[in-house]
């Protein structure tokens, strides 16, 4: 078999790559062997569902299986490649390029002619260029193979849309908290597994079933980790797992979609004045290494968007808060980032701010952009002042009341009003005078 692919000889068949011996890691040896034995999923495995059928060996369609680690990807293609009893072929585009590809695509075309099919089997597909991807299209759509793609990362963003047309696409979601204990038992017990020689006690077990966060492989890692040091015989308890396990793995992909929901909802949760929500996500993106600049930037923007006049100093704290980042770095940089979170979390809110702005360049975009009033124009210079350039022009600070009535907007928006203040925080006393300025300003 040439490199980049998993597999043995020319020629050999079935799943020989996912078949792990007594050495392997406890994840592997605990790969389900049936249907029956996988774990959650139960939106895409009832009865006449697609991906069941493919199990089943009745399916004809190649599909993109999506979801984050841990959740079956891999279990489920070697499942479909055992039921299929057919060729089977797997390519990590970590190790493959376009060559592998066509190499694998020209077998199978061989091998078709003789009434065998191939599945094969695309770990990380979001780590294909598009020129790779594109070298797939041709035997999808003819059926030439049966290909099952795995990614971690949301297909609309890192996957070609030709290919996501030919195939179907099935969302994995992570392992609820039953599912992961279920696990953690049957590894205890069965012969793959730990064979009985440890009891996992209660405690223990809804220990790991946090540290897991959904996540079956996690799980078995962290309990494996756990089991070695405990002679035979012995419990698992919660101080063995705290000793052994230092903490759990933030989910979160920077370059992913993980990346974008986690940031939304950061945001919505700020917009929303839940503070501890907010904090949460502020606490995971911390956790998974995210840029703390990153963070500083989405809080800046949000203390204009969201909040704005109703609390002109959350723009302060804000930029304060990315200075500080900036001089002091991480760990400590996560103070002021948490108190420029709470600040606007707890802050008025408004969006006033952006919705002025999205008003007045809509009219600008609209043509409505007449010239600048003659009085307004700059006068400092030669010859301005005979083209009528800043003549008439009336100093607002001559008059007691430090406005006058003057034109300052074009013609033909005399009745523009872009910027409407809310009756929430400082907006309130923005609003109660706004309206008189107006009037004296426009002479109505």
């Amino acid at each position: 078999m040439q490199e980049g692919l998993f597999g043995a000889d020319e020629g050999e068949r079935g799943t020989t790559f996912f078949e792990a011996g007594p050495t392997a890691p406890l994840a592997a040896r605990m790969r389900p062997r049936s249907l029956d034995e996988i774990a959650g999923q139960r939106h895409l495995l009832a009865e006449g569902k697609p991906l069941r059928r493919l199990i089943e060996g009745s399916g004809a369609a190649s599909v993109v299986l999506y979801g984050p680690p841990g959740t079956g990807k891999t279990t489920i293609a070697s499942l479909i490649a055992q039921a299929t009893g057919q060729n089977f072929v797997a390519l990590s585009a970590l190790s493959s390029g376009v060559k592998e590809v066509r190499q694998v695509i020209d077998r199978a075309r061989r091998d078709l002619a003789r009434g065998e099919r191939t599945v094969l089997f695309i770990d990380e597909v979001h780590r294909f260029s598009k020129t790779q991807q594109d070298s797939l299209l041709a035997a999808v759509e003819n059926r030439t193979v049966l290909l099952v793609a795995a990614t971690t990362e949301n297909p609309s963003f890192s996957v070609v849309a030709p290919l996501l047309s030919r195939s179907l696409l099935l969302k994995l979601e992570s392992l609820d908290d039953a599912d992961i204990a279920a696990l953690l038992d049957r590894a205890v017990a069965d012969e793959r597994g730990l064979g009985g020689r440890v009891v996992l006690e209660e405690e223990a077990r809804e220990q790991l079933v946090l540290l897991a966060g959904g996540d079956a492989r996690r799980s078995l890692t962290y309990l494996e980790a756990a089991a070695e040091a405990v002679d035979d015989g012995g419990a698992i308890t919660l101080d063995v797992v705290r000793n052994n396990v230092n903490r759990a793995v933030v989910r979160y992909d920077r370059d992913g979609d993980q990346h974008y929901d986690v940031v939304s909802a950061f945001i919505k949760s700020i917009r929303g004045s839940d503070v501890d929500a907010a904090l949460h996500y502020l606490a995971r993106m911390i956790e998974a290494g995210e840029d703390p600049r990153f963070i500083a930037r989405r809080l800046i923007i949000h203390a204009s968007e969201d909040i704005g006049m109703a609390d002109p100093s959350a723009l302060q704290v804000a930029t304060a808060a990315a200075q500080a980042v900036q001089f002091i770095g991480m760990p400590e940089g996560r103070l002021p980032l948490a108190q420029a979170t709470i600040h606007l979390a707890t802050a008025p809110k408004s969006p006033a701010v952006i919705q002025s702005i999205t008003r007045a360049q809509n009219d600008i975009r609209a043509g409505k952009a007449g010239p600048v009033p003659a009085h307004l124009r700059d006068g400092h210079y030669e010859g301005a002042k005979k083209m009528g350039n800043a003549v008439g022009y009336v100093f607002p600070h001559d008059d007691p009341r430090g406005v006058v009535t003057q034109r300052y907007i074009p013609e033909g928006l005399d009745d523009a009003v872009y910027y409407e203040p809310t009756d929430h925080g400082n907006e309130k006393r923005i609003r109660d005078y706004i309206g008189r300025l107006r009037r004296i300003v426009r002479g109505k």
